[in-house]
């Protein structure tokens, strides 16, 4: 069976990439080509030297097509797999949820542990918003919360499961939940604040990327939800099925 949930979560991660890169390409491109062109423009303005005259490795229009759906692809093929793995170990020890039910819980809470928290502390900016001398620390730090998130998500599981134990499943639940919120309020006001976005930065166009990151983010998980918990409910009714008695 656990080969078999792998399989569809990683099935239903390709199929929510292809939706989630459709949703990329026609809501966030057109963001992303005015950012870029407000960076030359910038560059142009303060008579900076622009690198118009070298010659591009890939072509902004891969970039925008293949490039986006190769990336997001396996980015959604991964986390298809993993949410197949969440999904296995929660499977029956969540009460006696039915498995699209299970795999919608599964779902959301890592969407909400891996790319909602971690948004709200450091979200992300097009290009011409950053400084490009501190990209690698920004990345650093934007998956360093996201891990931290992932560890305390899971130790508010473990808390929340003897919670339950001890008093009843509402209890535990609201108990690890606050938990959680309180320990990552103090850890994103602990960590450094990264503030870069140019004060002449048009305001609509960094809302749109960023609604447009998340929205992008929001269609493969949600996709990816709905057809791993209809594809793993699927199997397990087929395995729960009574074989057909041979004819005497």
């Amino acid at each position: 069976m656990m080969r078999t949930l792998l399989v569809r979560g990683m099935l239903a991660g390709l199929i929510a990439a292809v939706l989630a890169t459709v949703f990329a390409y026609v809501v966030g491109e057109p963001t992303v080509g005015t950012a870029i062109g407000f960076e030359e423009g910038h560059s142009h303005a303060e008579a900076v030297p622009h690198s118009h005259g070298e010659e591009e490795l890939v072509s902004r229009g891969v970039q925008s097509s293949i490039g986006l759906f190769v990336a997001v692809g396996v980015y959604g093929i991964a986390i298809g797999g993993l949410l197949a793995l969440a999904f296995a170990f929660a499977y029956g020890r969540v009460g006696t949820l039915r498995p699209r039910l299970t795999a919608l819980l599964v779902t959301a809470c890592a969407f909400v542990v891996a790319v909602v928290v971690p948004f709200l502390k450091y979200p992300a900016n097009p290009p011409a918003a950053g400084q490009e001398g501190t990209i690698q620390n920004r990345t650093e730090l934007y998956f360093a919360f996201v891990a931290l998130s992932i560890v305390v998500g899971l130790l508010a599981v473990v808390a929340g499961r003897r919670l339950t134990e001890r008093f009843d499943a509402w209890t535990g639940g609201i108990a690890a939940c606050l938990g959680y919120l309180a320990v990552m309020a103090l850890c994103a006001w602990l960590m450094p604040i990264i503030d870069e976005v140019p004060a002449e930065f048009p305001a609509s166009t960094l809302w749109s990327f960023r609604t447009a990151s998340l929205g992008t983010q929001l269609t493969l998980w949600g996709s990816l939800a709905l057809i791993f918990g209809t594809l793993a409910e699927r199997a397990f009714t087929r395995s729960a099925a009574p074989q057909a008695s041979p004819a005497v």
